[in-house]
């Protein structure tokens, strides 16, 4: 399950509600992420000082090469819970584009991996989980208004069972 936000995590989480903060993260994290994931070796990123974090890799919806994205990812039951706010930018991120394309991906987190279906969260069940988001990081209902009208994306990532 997840644990609260620590102090440090709540103050970063106020930081990022600004608008000019999440523009510069939203073009920075992620090399700063690949480049900390490559200095400790897979266990660490920057974005940890924000939320939990997993590494997901999907298929390229165009290109049909794998990428991996370090994302804030939740904890519910035996899955996880992925929220495609792209810091409240007018589009989704990326790998909502290829999730869509081809939902099968692999999860890392705590030096698990694994095989995971996903698929996008709709009516009540997006709700659910959207609360379960907004009670570890408030600063996603600043991302929902600025992102207006685009409908913030929530994933479920679910555990496909090896035969």
């Amino acid at each position: 399950m997840n644990r609260p936000p620590n102090a440090l995590q709540r103050f970063f989480h106020r930081l990022t509600g600004f608008k000019y903060i999440s523009a510069l993260l939203s073009h920075i994290l992620q090399p700063a992420d690949d480049f900390m994931l490559f200095l400790t070796r897979g266990k660490h990123t920057f974005a940890e000082l924000l939320l939990p974090t997993i590494e997901v890799e999907t298929i390229g919806a165009r290109t049909g090469q794998r990428r991996t994205h370090p994302l804030g990812g939740f904890v519910y039951e035996d899955r996880y819970v992925l929220v495609g706010t792209n810091f409240g930018r007018q589009h989704h991120p990326a790998w909502v584009h290829n999730l869509r394309a081809h939902p099968e991906c692999v999860v890392r987190s705590r030096g698990h991996s694994g095989n995971y279906m996903a698929r996008e969260a709709e009516g009540e069940e997006h709700e659910k989980y959207w609360q379960l988001a907004l009670s570890y990081y408030k600063t996603y209902s600043v991302y929902e208004k600025r992102a207006a009208p685009r409908k913030i994306s929530v994933w479920i990532l679910e555990p496909l069972l090896v035969e």
